[in-house]
């Protein structure tokens, strides 16, 4: 993990491989934004100039690199787009500068240390760049012997390509330094370690999300929240395919019945002693999707070790709550299933038994991931939470209606969805709000079961969300947040955003959990 440090030293003074400035696009050329003064007087007032000279406008996540001038400890300089210049007054927002950051961190990949010299008027500035370059410093490493998931010690590449990887790669940026962070003020001190931990957890979504299939099935994911929960003080439950099995729990037994690999359901929980408020977040954990009998199409398999995103998320919350000690009560709930086609899979047509004795038709068995979470979203309720909120790679109907940046989110309250989509944007995160209409529940009406896993197909994200509101019980605020576009990026990295999983969610349920240990959940 990158170090952050923060620095009184000025931007000219201090010893860096690079020095990070921003430029922003103004009408008559690129304009240099505060924090860079110290960088543009070593060049005689004419860095802007200069930038100007070598292409660079001051576009968002535009990076430029140049010579450092004499005067200045570091040697190179590293100008980052922020966009338009804001407003008069307005500053930069905090995604803003958190694009900007994770760029500058991505393009120095393999140096040892950074000097941010990003325009911080303020904590919450100084805590949207941190934000931003430590996610973009990760690098996934795991599947090269540096990490812990691949079991039997069997890593993904041999040792020979894994060095010649790091000789490539050099790894991430190893240290961030914040210039005009104020390391003696309590509150510069607190936005620095939350962002450390923050970023920490969501790098662990990320590292589980890259994690191949092979290397991480449910029993391999549980163990991995198992550990976790011993070194954070937090207590697990495992449910293995025998406890399933007695617990009646048919949805998460039959999507993982095709599979040699079984299910399982972890609930990993913190508490807190003056905790007020309890959430119950449940993340769909689907290590690897094939969609079962209803087998995926050639295309559209080959990233499904991503189908685990929501669990995923669920997890590092938890955690990310445990380190900031937050006052709440947080359980996650992990369905951890493998949806695979054999002898012994589900069909189409087949009938399941879910937790709490609903009964499903199972129409297709690639909806696998609201069978799976109708089990773990009902067990949830039992414990009468204050709130649930599922997450998970639902649906590409939900790709299509809102694209691969942005998720969905559907609850059983206008003022619940309203406030998740407030937090989601306060944290970083694109989201809309999307409608649970009424006349589309007659679809998943079924003449054998309660109802069936499949209704309309126009609107079928929406579809879904309905479907899992028929687990929620009477009396309980509930949100669904389907993450299916925002969770793997399959381009090429973007600001803070790798290629590979993004660890979508994690900001949005931390900043749930701590509205919520403030006594408020909209």
């Amino acid at each position: 993990m990158t170090a952050l440090t923060l620095s009184t030293s000025s931007a000219a003074a201090l010893r860096a491989d690079a020095v990070v400035v921003g430029v922003a696009k103004g009408a008559k050329g690129p304009v240099l934004a505060a924090g860079a003064e110290a960088v543009d007087k070593a060049f005689g007032g004419k860095l802007a100039a200069v930038l100007e000279t070598l292409g660079a406008t001051g576009a968002d996540g535009e990076v430029t690199k140049l010579p450092a001038a004499s005067g200045l400890k570091a040697p190179v300089v590293l100008a980052v787009g922020l966009g338009d210049v804001p407003a008069k007054d307005d500053g930069y927002d905090a995604e803003t500068l958190r694009r900007a950051a994770g760029a500058a961190s991505r393009a120095l990949s393999g140096s040892k240390k950074g000097a941010f010299a990003l325009p911080i008027e303020d904590v919450a500035a100084a805590a949207a760049v941190a934000e931003g370059a430590l996610l973009g410093a990760y690098t996934y490493d795991k599947s090269n012997g540096n990490g812990g998931s691949a079991k039997d010690g069997k890593n993904a590449k041999s040792a020979k390509n894994a060095a010649d990887a790091d000789k490539k790669n050099n790894g991430p940026l190893a240290e961030v330094a914040l210039v005009g962070g104020k390391p003696r003020d309590k509150a510069y001190k607190a936005a620095a370690e939350r962002a450390t931990a923050l970023v920490e957890e969501i790098n662990r979504a990320r590292d589980l999300i890259n994690t191949p299939s092979n290397l991480l099935n449910p029993a391999d994911f549980a163990a991995e929240a198992v550990a976790a929960a011993k070194e954070h003080g937090l207590k697990t439950e495992v449910l293995d395919e025998k406890a399933l099995k007695k617990g009646g729990y048919g949805g998460i037994l039959g999507v993982g019945q095709g599979s040699e690999a079984p299910p399982r359901l972890v609930r990993i929980a913190y508490t807190h002693p003056k905790a007020e408020k309890t959430l119950a977040l449940v993340g769909k954990g689907i290590t690897y999707d094939s969609g079962g009998i209803s087998l995926k199409p050639p295309g559209h398999n080959e990233t499904m070790k991503c189908d685990m995103s929501g669990a995923a998320a669920v997890f590092a919350t938890v955690v990310a709550a445990a380190r900031l000690g937050l006052r709440v009560n947080l359980t996650g709930w992990l369905a951890l299933a493998e949806n695979m086609p054999s002898g012994s899979a589900t069909r189409p047509g087949d009938v399941l038994s879910m937790y709490g004795g609903k009964t499903v038709e199972v129409l297709n068995t690639d909806a696998e991931g609201r069978l799976v979470l109708a089990d773990a979203i009902t067990r949830a309720g039992e414990e009468k939470p204050d709130a649930i909120v599922d997450v998970a790679t639902l649906t590409g109907a939900m790709v299509l209606a809102l694209g691969n940046r942005t998720f969905g989110i559907m609850t059983n309250d206008e003022a619940f969805r309203t406030s998740l989509h407030e937090i989601a944007e306060e944290a970083g995160e694109q989201s809309w709000p999307m409608p649970l209409p009424t006349h589309l529940r007659k679809g998943i009406d079924s003449p054998v079961a309660d109802l069936a896993n499949m209704g309309e197909r126009m609107g079928g994200g929406l579809v879904a969300g309905i479907f899992l509101k028929e687990f929620v019980a009477d009396g309980i605020t509930w949100g669904h947040l389907d993450i299916a576009g925002p969770a793997f990026n399959e381009a090429g990295p973007f600001g803070y955003t790798p290629k590979g999983g993004t660890g979508a969610a994690v900001r949005t349920l931390v900043r749930l959990a701590e509205r919520a240990a403030d006594g408020d959940l909209g």
